[in-house]
């Protein structure tokens, strides 16, 4: 959204401003000021000058040689202008005055500066100018020659600032606007923040009642078939219409804006809209079948051309203005060529209408077409806004003499839109704000945005152009925000002491970072869109659930079209861009959702799962990993025995070193070494170890209920336990039976040696565990150790496992 000052000014006449002091200022009330550019920073010693006398250049064909008064004195000027005579009024830059850029139109930083000076031998004290020298362009200034020096009318004063005439002593100024504000899609809605902003008067126009003793209504007829769609249509009637150029202020007005001026009807729905933020469109009323207007969806794969010569194809979703044959614009968005207005026209139809917002940007984006108007619509206007703007439009085309209204409107309205009230609070408005202003002084601030007060009901009522205000908070943030909040002042919070604490789940994320952290990795992000070659590079079968991804609807291109499914890919694209770069002992960890649809098609929303994922290459091994696995489960609480399945069958780990984690019966995650060609494929030449740890799961089982036990006061007994095991028992499955069988009495033990070659026979080898056994309650005899290494032994025995002599 932008705005000239000029143009703030129409309503707020007493604004005396500085360009700075406005953009810091109507940023500080809410109105954020992005940024501003004062027209004529790069011109200087501009003037109007008349051409008196011109003779032709002795030493050059194409110069003139032109006398040219400039108020004060004659000065001499050489020209090739080719459009220029004796008589013409044009701006003149005196010696040591600067111009905007070239003729080229091309702006130079910090402007050009010409000099007195000869052409051909021939004294020049100054140049006349093109309007692009000005730092302007001939769509601004549509009088300007295409060729050679802009020409002022005969009513414009010798000597005065040309810089003025052409209204570019100006500043115009950029917003951000938020889609909460659609009153400040408007030139009046910005007026009114500033008036409010400096605390001066402003002045809304005057629309007066327009329009001759006809009957609009007598010229068309208005059927709206969904008024959901279209809560509001108003529709006017100017005959008798005189197409020519708009005046001059209306021309800068729409200039500032960045609108080109065309003529005066089109000018007058552009400056309406921009003014009023109401879009507004004009049709010739001749080209209308029936004098109809019908408001329908368009029918399933109808086609339409539009004002830009595009045709373009709908669905039933469309909303299509149309006459009483034919379809005549799509609604919100751009009229139809086949009525668009030309220099015959000779009666006009004005619209102002209203429609739904998500309708409207929807629909733009479909037909792919996106217009100011559209812009503003899919903010989702004020039906009350409607008929103001055509009321608005209609006055201008009398004042301008452009055509005479016909009296009467023509309003189909299904939604009238009432003023949302308020409770006034002003005592928890300051508890809420820290600050200590009386009722008054709230009232004062409110008042300056139109804000009324209801004393019978007590109530703040918020005109229906504002559509943010809804509770006590909102009517606080008009108050302080025009107070000033670098008035506000510092105080203590009050209210009852509480605990702050991080909630369950981030607790255990926290452990997570702190862990991994604290072994030596380094937290990593990666994108969560993902490219579907990725199952590929992961060597995952055709009919792996991983491959049942989300495609995104408006990719940023094939690499990132859907949602990761698995985490290892971002993890090992990380460790590859490491590698390549020659980090060693590289440790990455990552904490990061992965969304796993229920089916596709998409008919409810995915499970986001949170995925705690380990990757290192260089110093470490598969045990190392798991060792951090496990210090992980043992910080969030998850004492009981874990256990590991080989056989997970991960296609992206090496088949003999990979392992699913089961506790309680149930699987928490995964690790191993990456298979060796998915290695090679992402480009890293060492052997790569890889855990994901699925946090949901480990959800269920975490606790943070420690129970305290005392150093125990008995001695402990240790027995070494040397064994010849075959190759295919796994030490979980021997240390389970030393669990069982040890009873409440084995405290604990350990795997301390384990070795196989040519001293222990094939298809075994030798592990040595040391057992510590160890009562709370008393001395343990020998009788109680010695049974229990007897049932371990027994049990041991089973697995086919023989005690080493």
């Amino acid at each position: 959204m932008n705005t000239s000052l000029s143009w703030i000014k129409m309503y707020v006449p007493d604004l005396d401003v500085t360009a700075q002091e406005y953009m810091d200022a109507m940023t500080l009330s809410g109105t954020k000021v992005e940024g501003y550019e004062i027209l004529d920073a790069d011109l200087d010693k501009i003037i109007i000058g008349q051409i008196e006398k011109i003779e032709k250049h002795p030493d050059a064909d194409k110069l003139i040689v032109c006398q040219v008064n400039v108020g004060k004195e004659t000065v001499q000027i050489v020209t090739g202008a080719p459009n220029v005579k004796e008589g013409d009024k044009i701006p003149v830059v005196l010696d040591g005055g600067r111009v905007a850029g070239g003729h080229d139109g091309k702006k130079t930083p910090g402007g050009i500066e010409i000099k007195k000076g000869k052409l051909r031998g021939v004294e020049s004290c100054g140049m006349m100018c093109s309007i692009e020298e000005l730092g302007s362009n001939r769509e601004m200034y549509p009088e300007a020659p295409e060729n050679g020096i802009y020409i002022f009318p005969e009513d414009a004063v010798v000597g005065e600032s040309a810089v003025k005439a052409l209204g570019l002593d100006d500043v115009v100024f950029e917003y951000e606007i938020t889609s909460n504000r659609v009153d400040c899609y408007g030139v009046l809605g910005i007026a009114r923040e500033a008036a409010a902003t400096f605390n001066k008067k402003f002045h809304m126009p005057e629309v007066q009642e327009t329009g001759n003793s006809e009957k609009a209504e007598d010229y068309i007829k208005v059927t709206v078939k969904d008024p959901e769609l279209c809560p509001r249509y108003c529709a006017r009637v100017v005959k008798n219409v005189k197409i020519g150029p708009s005046p001059k202020w209306m021309q800068r007005c729409l200039a500032s804006n960045g609108i080109r001026p065309i003529n005066n009807l089109v000018d007058i729905t552009n400056y309406v809209m921009e003014e009023y933020g109401q879009p507004m469109h004009a049709y010739d009323l001749d080209t209308i079948e029936g004098r109809e207007i019908i408001v329908r969806r368009a029918d399933k794969n109808e086609k339409f051309v539009t004002l830009d010569g595009q045709e373009r194809e709908m669905d039933d979703s469309v909303l299509m203005i149309c006459d009483g044959e034919k379809a005549v614009g799509i609604a919100g968005i751009m009229g139809g060529e086949n009525s668009m207005i030309t220099d015959q026209v000779k009666t006009v139809l004005f619209e102002a209408a209203c429609f739904n917002g998500t309708n409207i940007r929807l629909s733009s984006k479909k037909i792919g077409l996106r217009t100011d108007a559209s812009g503003k619509f899919e903010k989702g206007l004020d039906p009350n806004n409607a008929q103001a703007a055509i009321d608005r439009a209609c006055q201008l085309m009398e004042e301008l003499g452009a055509g005479e209204v016909v009296g009467g409107i023509v309003d189909v309205c299904s939604e009238t839109r009432e003023p949302s009230r308020v409770k006034f609070e002003p005592e928890k408005i300051n508890a809420l704000l820290g600050t200590s202003l009386t009722k008054e002084e709230m009232l004062d601030y409110l008042n300056r945005v139109e804000l009324s007060y209801d004393e019978e009901t007590n109530e703040i009522v918020a005109p229906t152009f504002r559509q943010d205000i809804h509770c006590m908070a909102d009517v606080a943030e008009e108050i302080v925000r025009f107070y000033g909040y670098d008035k506000v002042p510092t105080t203590l919070p009050t209210g009852e002491a509480t605990t702050g604490k991080l909630s369950f789940k981030l607790r255990i994320e926290e452990i997570a970072r702190d862990i991994a952290e604290y072994c030596g990795f380094s937290q990593g992000m990666t994108y969560s869109f993902e490219s579907p070659k990725v199952f590929d590079k992961l060597l995952l079968p055709q009919d792996s659930p991983f491959r049942q991804a989300i495609p995104i609807s408006n990719p940023l291109g094939e690499d990132y079209s859907i949602m990761r499914t698995i985490s290892l890919n971002g993890m090992l694209t990380s460790l590859a861009t490491n590698y390549n770069r020659r980090n060693k002992d590289v440790r990455l960890y990552e904490l990061g959702n992965v969304y796993l649809p229920e089916e596709l098609p998409l008919k409810e929303l995915p499970d986001e799962r949170m995925k705690f994922t380990l990757g290192m290459y260089g110093k470490g091994d598969f045990f190392e990993m798991k060792g951090v696995c496990e210090e992980f489960f043992e910080k969030v609480g998850m004492k009981d025995k874990f256990t590991y399945d080989p056989n997970s069958g991960k296609p992206f780990l090496h088949p003999g070193r990979q392992a699913d984690i089961f506790y309680q019966g149930t699987v928490v995650g995964y690790l191993g070494e990456v298979h060796p060609v998915v290695a090679e494929t992402y480009g890293i030449g060492e052997k790569t170890y890889v855990a994901v740890i699925d946090i949901p799961t480990v959800l269920e089982y975490a606790s943070f209920s420690h129970k305290y036990t005392g150093i125990a006061k008995y001695p402990a007994v240790t027995r070494d336990l040397s064994m010849v095991v075959p190759k295919e028992v796994l030490a979980g499955q021997i240390e389970d039976i030393l669990r069982q069988r040890g009873g409440k009495i084995l405290e604990s033990c350990s795997l301390f040696d384990i070795y196989e070659g040519s001293q222990i026979k094939n298809g075994y080898k030798s592990m040595a565990y040391s057992l510590v056994f160890r009562a709370h309650d008393k001395t343990l005899e020998e009788s109680e150790i010695n049974g229990a290494m007897k049932k371990i032994l027994n049990g041991l025995t089973g697995l086919g496992i023989e005690l080493r002599s």
